[in-house]
């Protein structure tokens, strides 16, 4: 009787069950009423329940894309909702740190005072937002870069915490990016296309005014980064960056703007991942592959460009470092086949550095940086069967401190299956390594159907990033879940960089042949029921492999991704134009736009007879829109199944969560009906 009253009471006071005077006397006729408005909407939800679809969002338009069922959709996004959180700095006031993360629909920035504290969220914005504070900035002011609707149009603001106010520092139209701060925090060097909307200038600015003050480099054609700013503020370490395999070293004078190239032990290009100064003036630490198949540290003489080499012992790249110049501590990370190994380097007077490896859990470190003190390293970590989190490492005894603890939707951590080593032959005798990820044996239905999952780039490299997606396929769908590092990827040396540039593009294609080869041999996997997944270049790789393989791959998922590369070329952004040219090969080049027509799968459409999803944003500023359009009508013309999902508030890729998780569940339950999962 208490309930029925309590209920009764609380729908009348909100309007939902309205009191006249033939019911103000009879309470026991409103709870009859009311029961009966329960068992009619019981009846209704019941109704609904059996029909529900997952909902789409506003800036979602789809075609041939079948209702994608509520509960499904609902199990996807219990493992969508695993979360990441990335180091982003030290405090200069030493009160905490700055760490992305997201907790509504796009990444923002989050103050953490202390080891396992509340996360404070600083920033509030519609769009993914990155950031750094301002170095001896006594207010914690931040330079935060955004974008919106995925163009990758940066602007650059000023978050000035003091006076809870955000100020645009940039034009609010052209493509800005931060590219150092000065260490004593007042100036800061910006690269924006604002000229010409396709060079990309440097500027000198101070990162609490809006505009620039000067021009350091006007450029013409050229891709300029900095790579370090000294100690005493007066120079700047330049890159200039042709290709993944070529970059020209320099140091400029910021007073006057005078340039100086360094050279390479007479080699004047090389691959570079690393260039910062020591905190000894004349010398610089370097990652490069001269002479040499991998990108090894060595110490830089700035007058004689001589190298003295500190990790040529290392079979694998280096591929980031940081320096603390106030005590000559330095640290970097080697990426030893897709796993980060971490040393120090300690200084000793008029000997090389001593070279200390530091003990820490498999995965992939980024963002290194130094305390103020010294003593300790800040990091994101990103473990293979968790979300990657905030570290730090107190330097003198190893010890390692977690700083954010990521959720994990609820699921049993317990469940989450890492991914092994395997490595193929392919069709010129070389092994292609990759990753495998082999789903439990409750979750496999007798042979487990695969997707191979093919990383962008092309100079990129699958590592075994944890991700919520993989771990619903493998847990809950029995799918078996292969990353293969083809021909061309980074990470295993020069020489297979090189292998699918230009005219050997189709070479990286053979070897997901092989891979179909290697599937066919392997008597948990079934060869019968084989998908492909991949983005950007990979999208390219996807469709590529349809067109070559379409007999043996079921389906095919093409996200964001090329399918001709002469109108991609023409069409893509003017200050990208010359950067894809140097790794795919130059249209304007008769021969090679030949390549590019026998090569494209837009011009093989008529071959692809597996099923395929496309997806794109269409305010993709790298691989146009028109790339989406075009694939999609070719391969519909052939009457062939194609489902189609573009978002108008994206760009290269979907980055908002609410995006995201309707197209992983697109994706998923589109595997679901090529693989035939039950």
């Amino acid at each position: 009787m208490k309930l029925r009253t309590f209920i009764s009471r609380k729908l009348t006071a909100s309007g939902a069950l309205r009191m006249d005077s033939r019911f103000a006397s009879h309470p026991d006729q409103i709870w009859s009423r009311l029961l009966g408005c329960m068992i009619a909407v019981a009846a209704c939800g019941a109704a609904w329940a059996a029909d529900a679809e997952a909902p789409k969002p506003a800036a979602i338009q789809t075609q041939d894309v079948p209702p994608i069922p509520a509960d499904f959709a609902a199990r996807l996004t219990q493992y969508q909702s695993t979360r990441t959180a990335a180091f982003a700095g030290w405090s200069p006031d030493g009160n905490g740190i700055l760490i992305q993360t997201r907790f509504a629909n796009a990444t923002q920035i989050h103050r953490v005072y202390e080891p396992g504290g509340r996360r404070e969220q600083i920033t509030f914005f519609d769009e993914p937002v990155g950031g750094t504070f301002i170095p001896k900035a006594k207010d914690a002011a931040i330079v935060l870069s955004m974008s919106r609707g995925g163009s990758e149009n940066d602007q650059l603001y000023l978050l000035d915490r003091s006076q809870f106010k955000t100020t645009l520092l940039t034009d609010g139209k052209s493509k800005n990016e931060l590219q150092a701060l000065r260490p004593d925090g007042q100036l800061m060097i910006v690269g924006s296309n604002q000229r010409n909307g396709r060079d990309t200038d440097l500027f000198v600015a101070d990162p609490r005014k809006p505009g620039f003050q000067r021009t350091l480099l006007e450029t013409t054609n050229q891709f300029w980064n900095v790579m370090d700013w000294s100690k005493d503020g007066k120079s700047l370490l330049l890159s200039r960056y042709v290709s993944i395999n070529e970059s020209y070293p320099a140091i400029i004078d910021l007073e006057s703007g005078k340039r100086r190239d360094l050279s390479l032990q007479k080699d004047k290009s090389a691959g570079i991942s690393v260039l910062k100064f020591t905190h000894r003036k004349d010398f610089a630490y370097v990652a490069c592959d001269v002479g040499r198949e991998f990108r090894n540290l060595a110490l830089l003489n700035l007058e004689s460009g001589f190298l003295e080499w500190l990790s040529d012992d290392i079979p694998w790249d280096a591929n980031s470092l940081e320096v603390d110049e106030e005590r000559g501590n330095a640290v970097f990370t080697v990426n030893a086949d897709g796993a980060s190994q971490l040393y120090l380097l300690e200084p000793q007077t008029r000997q090389l550095p001593r070279r200390r490896a530091l003990t820490v859990p498999t995965g992939i470190i980024s963002s290194l940086e130094f305390s103020a003190d010294g003593k300790h390293l800040g990091f994101t970590l990103a473990r293979p069967d968790a979300p990657a989190d905030a570290y730090s490492m107190e330097l003198s005894s190893g010890k390692l401190t977690r700083w954010s603890y990521s959720e994990v939707g609820g699921l049993n951590p317990e469940s989450f299956v890492k991914a092994e080593r395997i490595r193929f032959p392919s069709f010129d005798g070389r092994e292609i390594p990759g990753w495998y990820y082999r789903p439990p044996a409750a979750a496999r239905d007798k042979k487990a159907p695969v997707l191979i999952s093919i990383h962008g780039g092309p100079e990129s490299q699958a590592q075994p990033f944890f991700s919520g997606t993989t771990q619903f396929y493998l847990n809950e769908m029995g799918i078996a879940v292969i990353l293969p590092n083809v021909g061309g990827s980074a990470g295993y040396g020069k020489t297979y960089l090189k292998l699918d540039n230009a005219e050997k593009r189709e070479d990286s294609v053979k070897d997901i042949g092989a891979l179909l080869d290697w599937i066919a041999k392997q008597p948990e996997l079934d060869a019968s029921r084989v998908a492909v997944t991949g983005g950007s270049y990979g999208g390219f790789m996807v469709l590529s492999s349809l067109t070559h393989f379409g007999e043996r791959i079921k389906a095919g998922i093409d996200i964001v991704g090329i399918c001709n590369f002469n109108t991609f070329l023409a069409n893509t952004s003017p200050y990208r134009v010359d950067l894809r040219r140097a790794e795919y090969g130059d249209e304007r080049d008769e021969k090679m736009k030949a390549v590019f027509n026998r090569i494209s799968p837009a011009n093989q459409a008529d071959k692809i007879v597996s099923a395929l999803l496309v997806a794109h944003g269409r305010n993709d500023p790298r691989v146009p829109f028109s790339e989406a359009e075009q694939i999609a009508a070719k391969v519909r013309g052939h009457g062939r199944t194609v489902w189609t999902i573009f978002a108008e508030n994206e760009g290269h890729g979907f980055a908002k969560k609410d995006n995201a998780d309707y197209l992983r569940a697109v994706e998923a339950y589109f595997l679901k009906k090529c693989l035939s999962i039950e």
